[in-house]
């Protein structure tokens, strides 16, 4: 079983910077599907960005050049790189993983709305405020 736990989140101004790092107890990319998912208050959870098994990434729209999802093997750490943060940023900020053998069954693949996530791993959280 994976455990994911979040880190990295804080407070800032627009335009300002954060980078989130989800340290897993177990990582290997070729066999997991990872993403970044945000909660904020009140609304349902959107998924931002995710890494497939090869490595290649995918971010949605309202993120794509400002924030950055990477991963560090050997530190068995994914990341995410938020650049100039704005308000409608703010939000809980969730890493999770799913299995190779549960993304193999979707034609999509890893991505933030597979329907896969809601059977993956998923960390606790990690809290995001930009104010304006």
């Amino acid at each position: 079983q994976v455990q994911l736990v979040e880190s990295g989140g804080g407070s800032v101004q627009a335009g300002g910077s954060l980078r989130l790092s989800c340290a897993a107890s177990e990582y290997t990319p070729s066999t997991y599907c990872m993403g970044w998912f945000r909660q904020p208050q009140g609304k349902e959870r959107e998924g931002v960005a995710t890494i497939n098994l090869d490595g290649v990434p995918f971010l949605i729209n309202g993120v794509k050049g400002r924030f950055t999802i990477s991963q560090d093997n050997a530190k068995n750490t994914l990341y995410l790189q938020m650049n100039s943060l704005k308000p409608e940023d703010t939000a809980i900020y969730y890493c999770a993983a799913v299995a190779s053998t549960v993304v193999a069954g979707e034609p999509g693949g890893c991505l933030p709305r597979a329907p896969f996530w809601n059977s993956g791993y998923w960390g606790q959280g990690t809290q995001v405020t930009v104010s304006s």
